[in-house]
């Protein structure tokens, strides 16, 4: 008889959701609240904030500083504008077609999270100057200490969202909700299910009445 493979076996499911509609919604809606949030600030940027001149607000640990970024994180690629607008476009359609599949609340807020960040990016890309679709994103976030690049919110949603994400891949959360455990948590937990059974089994013994027959006298 052959072996089972002991590499990974489904453990217990994260918090679920029934539909894959309930997914959908909270996706949806994340992403949408997110996209105005981001929006909204970038609006307040460019209408109070002179363009290129550092605002601080609380020292240099947090300093306003408008800019246009027409390229990646740290100006990267400015010369191919079109290539990011793609790719944000490539990742957001992604999010949706994976929608359906998704069964779990974690999963759904934080891939709702990710569609709000690249949507708002990509907002810019399409809607902003110099026009569709090499449009400059709008950054405006400047902490020096942390990271030596200007940002927005929408960086924020991308940048912490990918985080969860890679938390939520090497623990095995599922799509579906459901985790699939290395064999060696596998195999704590069984022998952990195990010596509580056993001990269980013994304080059982321990109460039930001797029902061996009494000698005569």
């Amino acid at each position: 008889m052959a072996e089972r493979s002991p590499a990974r076996h489904s453990g217990p499911a994260t918090p679920s959701l029934h539909t894959w509609w309930a997914a959908a919604t909270i996706i949806v809606a994340l992403a949408a609240i997110g996209l105005a949030a981001d929006q909204v600030a970038k609006h307040f940027a460019i209408e109070l904030l002179p363009e290129g001149k550092p605002v601080q607000i609380l020292g240099d640990v947090l300093i306003f500083q408008l800019v246009y970024n027409p390229g990646a994180a740290f100006s990267l690629g400015s010369g191919a504008t079109w290539v990011f607008t793609i790719a944000l476009a490539v990742v957001a359609v992604a999010i949706l077609v994976v929608a359906w599949r998704i069964r779990s609340r974690g999963w759904a807020i934080t891939l709702g999270v990710l569609l709000a960040g690249v949507l708002g990016n990509l907002w810019d890309r399409l809607f902003r100057e110099p026009g569709f679709p090499v449009g400059h994103v709008v950054d405006y976030i400047f902490t020096p200490w942390m990271l030596p690049a200007i940002y927005n919110i929408a960086d924020m949603f991308i940048v912490c969202s990918m985080i969860v994400v890679a938390i939520l891949v090497l623990r095995g959360y599922n799509l579906d909700g459901s985790r699939e455990l290395s064999a060696a948590k596998r195999r704590a937990m069984e022998s952990a299910e195990a010596e509580a059974a056993a001990g269980a089994n013994a304080a059982h013994d321990d109460a039930a009445p001797d029902a061996s027959p009494k000698a005569g006298r």
